[in-house]
């Protein structure tokens, strides 16, 4: 709830949303960055959290984009692609203290536009 309450309202990030019909665990936080509105891609994001000694990494990449399946035919849509290029894992864990929140957030927040 934390990334949601400091991040959700920048314009270009995006939190996965919650199902109607459960709860989150939040054992992974992910955003999608909107690169046109955010200003940074998913790239740019990650190497700045980087520099602060702040582990992030981008969405597991997809099977069918992964070398080995190359020679079988992908079926459906670009989901998945915009996923892996557009989203970024942010640390998480139930040990985060607040202010090790505070110090990633500041990181993002002071990339926005």
């Amino acid at each position: 709830d934390y990334y949601q309450e400091t991040l959700g309202n920048l314009p270009g990030i995006t939190l996965m949303p919650e199902a109607p019909y459960g709860r989150h665990t939040r054992w992974l936080t992910v955003i999608q960055i909107d690169p046109e509105q955010f200003g940074k891609d998913r790239e740019q994001v990650r190497l700045a959290l980087e520099a602060e000694n702040i582990e992030a990494r981008p969405v597991w990449k997809p099977m069918h984009l992964q070398p080995i399946f190359s020679p079988y035919e992908t079926r459906g849509g670009s989901v998945a692609e915009k996923l892996f290029n557009h989203g970024l894992c942010l640390p998480s864990g139930s040990n985060l203290t607040t202010a090790e929140l505070e110090r990633i957030t500041a990181v993002i927040r002071n990339l926005s536009c």
